[in-house]
């Protein structure tokens, strides 16, 4: 149950005061005090003998007040220490447990009796040294679990200042560059030296980068993913080394039995109709009716035109040269490039010109303008657009046909991956590698309104 409030004990303490105050006053300078005194003056000369009745002679205010402040001073000191010193004691308490939680020390807790605000603020206080201590609690669980999983991580874990010295590596970090022994303090670069080359240079790049190193006798390869970040205000870096040459083959095994299945089908599809159309001219060979074979000879010679052209898309993909840039005038190039696929250029063409294959450019704007005549959008809404941003150049293909899900645009740029019955899968794939051999990029997105755009961004101007 909650006594007095600390207004209500201030209060009665101040009205206490001036009641005490005043009577103090009264009894210097009215009654008992002068009556006292007078008697002491008048007192007989022999003991026990009455004194005369005298007038009684009042003090003057002076004299009165300075018996007061004689008197009152004292008591007030004395009320004062007792009214403040619990307070004082609290406050050290308070600092004290301030300064324990400052140094991350949560366990001091203060007891007390008291029923007014200041209770409250001490069960308050309380309290929150014990949110606190279930909430560090919960941290060290969550911090131990975190390091388990990072310590037992297959992926090698590095974590260095601004010095370059190693602060945190996990297990793998360590077998990986220390035969098993611990790495915290020392220089990433002396222990960096004594690793290969291949290594050594995709560290010193400071990006994400895929090597292989001869590990055991054997050739494995590492995906590098570098970050740079600030840590309790110092800068750090993170280097992950995940070995990749497990995925990578299952990844290559993937990747050949769909070609084996792609290439499969088509020779099927292709050889076939050619041994049936064989035989059929054999047959009408031997029959003499020599007036149809023409037609079973085209079918063939269509069947394995086909075939070649598949043929040879594929090995267009696999043997592609190194780009030969050099600079284009975009007016010419785009003349060009209209006798070939038919577009609506959609804005004028920048007036510094491309840097770039011509071949290599060209044949991918004819894919992907035929990409989008097939896309079932209206002809006179397949554009072209170029734009000049920074150092950069955007080639922008668009059309207004049905665009592509979530799912298609995430695969799309994948070698061998196509939604159409007789596509082969390579056209975007042949884009995506022409562009990041120029040193640029691909990007595929849906247009407001319905349709697809597809933005290929290549380096403005000579390297």
């Amino acid at each position: 149950m909650k006594t007095l409030s600390l207004e209500g004990r201030m209060t009665l303490v101040v009205a206490s005061s001036a009641i005490v105050g005043a009577l103090v006053f009264a009894g210097v300078s009215i009654w008992p005090f002068p009556q006292l005194v007078a008697w002491m003056r008048e007192a007989p000369a022999k003991p026990g003998a009455l004194p005369d009745v005298v007038p009684v002679e009042f003090f003057d205010g002076g004299t009165a007040l300075l018996i007061c402040l004689l008197v009152l001073v004292p008591l007030s000191v004395w009320v004062a220490h007792a009214l403040v010193e619990p307070l004082r004691r609290l406050i050290r308490a308070l600092e004290s447990a301030v300064a324990s939680y400052r140094d991350g020390d949560f366990s001091m807790s203060i007891g007390t009796t008291r029923r007014d605000e200041l209770g409250d603020l001490i069960r308050m206080h309380n309290a929150l040294g014990q949110t606190l201590r279930d909430q560090r609690q919960h941290l060290a669980q969550r911090e131990l679990l975190l390091d388990t999983v990072v310590q037992n991580t297959p992926v090698a874990l590095v974590l260095t200042d601004s010095a370059d010295n190693i602060t945190y590596a996990n297990i793998a970090a360590r077998h990986l560059f220390n035969e098993g022994r611990s790495l915290a303090g020392l220089d990433f670069t002396t222990v960096l030296a004594s690793m290969p080359e291949s290594l050594r240079e995709a560290a010193a790049t400071g990006e994400d980068a895929l090597f292989s190193v001869e590990m055991e006798g054997s050739e494995e390869t590492f995906h590098l993913s570098q970050r740079g970040f600030r840590l309790q205000g110092r800068p750090h870096r993170l280097q992950l080394y995940r070995r990749m040459t497990r995925e990578l083959s299952r990844q290559e095994v993937h990747t050949w039995k769909r070609v084996i299945r792609v290439i499969s089908h088509e020779l099927n599809n292709s050889l076939a109709p050619i041994s049936s159309l064989s035989h059929s001219g054999a047959e009408l060979a031997r029959r003499g009716d020599l007036a149809r074979l023409p037609g079973v000879f085209a079918s063939i010679g269509d069947r394995a035109k086909h075939l070649h052209t598949f043929i040879s898309g594929y090995a267009s993909f696999a043997k592609l040269p190194n780009p030969q840039a050099r600079a284009v005038p975009w007016g010419p190039f785009l003349d060009a490039l209209g006798l070939h696929a038919s577009f609506r250029l959609a804005s004028p063409p920048p007036e510094h010109p491309g840097w770039f294959d011509t071949t290599q450019v060209e044949q991918v704007l004819i894919n992907l303008i035929k990409n989008a005549h097939e896309a079932g959008g209206e002809a006179s809404e397949v554009t072209v657009a170029v734009h000049a941003v920074g150092r950069e150049t955007l080639i922008e293909v668009s059309d207004r046909g049905p665009g592509m899900s979530e799912t298609v645009l995430a695969q799309a740029l994948l070698p061998f991956y196509s939604t159409k019955r007789s596509g082969t899968g390579l056209g975007l794939a042949l884009a995506r590698e022409i562009s990041e051999a120029h040193g640029g990029r691909i990007a595929l997105s849906n247009r407001e309104g319905g349709g697809l755009r597809v933005t290929l961004v290549l380096p403005a101007g000579t390297p």
